[in-house]
């Protein structure tokens, strides 16, 4: 079991990326989570197989046709049956107006 966290930068916001992420997530197998951001970038935490977390990380690289992607952070997360937070799903979550990125 993998869990990656992400900030996608670029002209991701108002070009289906969140939804687009949710559908492919799904097609993958992949749980978790896809947000805006405040300052234009999007947010997701991807958790499952190796492999398809990984495949979920090289889709938020380039994103929907109608995305710009300029960069993405990538990190790591714990993972595992001892972790007290796991996905069911993947979901599309509200923008956090007062939050701080990780």
């Amino acid at each position: 079991m993998a869990r990656k966290h992400v900030i996608v930068s670029g002209r991701v916001q108002g070009v289906f990326f969140r939804d687009s992420c949710r559908t492919t997530a799904l097609a993958h197998g992949v749980s978790g989570w896809v947000r805006n951001l405040p300052g234009g970038e999007v947010e997701a935490v991807f958790e499952g197989e190796e492999e398809a977390v990984a495949s979920m990380v090289r889709w938020a690289r380039t994103g929907p046709p109608a995305a710009e992607v300029r960069g993405i952070d990538v990190r790591d997360e714990p993972s595992g049956p001892s972790e007290s937070e796991h996905f069911s799903g993947f979901e599309v979550l509200p923008t956090p107006w007062d939050q701080p990125r990780f």
